[in-house]
């Protein structure tokens, strides 16, 4: 398998942190506005919800089109292109809460192209001996795209006007996307394709997309491979969790805990920043060690977060607050680098190399269900009980994705021999 060369790694790189910086600084910026003008806890979460529920539906449908259609490159930069577009109205007009969150989704719609594509060429640019490696590098990018967004967000909303912001968000997915026009080699066709690329009758392709999304029980073995299907479960509950709690923090943070704006960046920065190196050494470890224990330590660090979130706000003084809070985003740091590069490897490991796009695509539609259940379950409860007591609940849900993960999931890696992947079925 040849490396990627120093010229793809520094696009792949751009790319990520530029797509994944702009929808950080419009979903905690629109969820700060929200809160910060007078908005209930549930519209505030609903800014989650939103962006997840378009996850959700789209990042298998653009996968499966990857895949069938082997034009992998164009389906980036027709996303790309696409959220960058639902991201303009923003600066052009003042939406009120809900139009914020209707094109919040929308733009969602589109950026939900991106990850299934690009996790699945750094999957296949890996091979099956250093797959980890090279979905630990792309992760490191993508959290590198958080943390800056993070950073910048808690800076320019204590700052600046609200339409600087939206400028930066639509700047920054416009260069996410001419990034991506510069991949060399991501039309390469992997696996079986319906027709050859642009000469695909479009009724084909959308026919073939539909019996992969939604396939007749009989077509359905490759979700059995090693309890893969199990893998999705435990990541909707485990997410239910996290996305819930985080879906509350530009709140609970200024609100509750009583941080300035730009300290809040700075502790939703400790997430993703703590994210870029432990990335690259689970990513590492995913290779050594395997990758089940990672994802079972991650589903379990997950519930762990919850529960220390829960309690940042016992301390009387700020100070005490703030080292609470900060020690809880470092574990959700290294839970969720653990959990995402293990079940990342899992699904290049037993996907079948026409529908590894697919599959990665899935995996965040499973995402995707529980960030829309997870911010209104959570919202709800904190509207109720008060956030503490929301975030206490939300983190039984992680538990038993632990449990479900521990139980159900086969190794799907040797690591004696790093080329042969199990292919039982679970």
């Amino acid at each position: 398998m040849t490396t990627p060369s120093l010229r793809t790694r520094l696009t792949v790189a751009l790319a990520a942190t530029t797509r994944f910086g702009s929808g950080i600084l419009m979903g905690t910026g629109l969820a700060y506005y929200i809160g910060a003008s007078g908005g209930s806890n549930f519209a505030v979460g609903m800014v989650q919800t939103a962006y997840w529920f378009g996850l959700m539906l789209f990042a298998p449908f653009w996968g499966a089109v990857a895949d069938v259609t082997g034009r992998r490159r164009a389906v980036l930069v027709a996303t790309g292109g696409g959220a960058t577009l639902a991201a303009v109205p923003l600066v052009v007009f003042d939406p009120g809460p809900w139009s914020a969150i209707g094109l919040r989704g929308l733009y969602s719609a589109f950026a939900a192209g991106f990850s299934p594509v690009m996790l699945a060429l750094a999957s296949s640019a890996g091979g099956n001996d250093k797959r980890g490696r090279e979905l630990g590098f792309f992760n490191s990018a993508r959290s590198a795209g958080f943390t800056g967004g993070q950073l910048l967000v808690g800076y320019v909303v204590g700052s600046y006007l609200p339409t600087t912001l939206y400028v930066l968000v639509v700047v920054t997915s416009l260069v996410s996307t001419l990034a991506v026009t510069r991949l060399a080699g991501s039309d390469a066709a992997t696996g079986e394709r319906v027709g050859t690329g642009s000469n695909t009758p479009v009724r084909d392709v959308l026919t073939e997309v539909r019996s992969r999304i939604l396939p007749a029980a009989e077509d359905r073995a490759h979700l059995q491979t090693n309890g893969l299907r199990w893998l999705y479960v435990a990541l909707a509950m485990r997410n239910a969790t996290v996305l819930g709690v985080l879906a509350l923090m530009p709140v609970y943070l200024p609100q509750q805990l009583g941080v300035s704006e730009f300290q809040m960046g700075l502790l939703l920065a400790l997430n993703s920043g703590g994210q870029v190196g432990f990335m690259y050494v689970f990513g590492r470890a995913a290779d050594a060690f395997g990758r089940k224990l990672l994802i079972t330590m991650g589903m379990a660090g997950s519930a762990g977060f919850a529960v220390v979130a829960a309690g940042a706000s016992l301390p009387t003084t700020l100070d005490g607050r703030l080292v609470v809070a900060a020690g809880g985003f470092v574990l959700l740091a290294a839970s969720f680098s653990a959990m995402t590069t293990g079940s990342l490897a899992f699904i290049g490991d037993v996907a079948p190399d026409a529908r590894e796009s697919e599959l990665m695509g899935l995996r965040s539609t499973a995402k995707g269900v529980g960030g829309v259940l997870g911010p209104t379950l959570v919202g709800g409860i904190a509207s109720l009980l008060g956030t503490g007591a929301a975030f206490a609940v939300a983190s039984v849900l992680a538990v038993a994705a632990t449990a479900l993960v521990g139980v159900a999931l086969v190794e799907s890696f040797d690591v004696n021999d790093p080329v042969t992947v199990a292919a039982g079925d679970d």
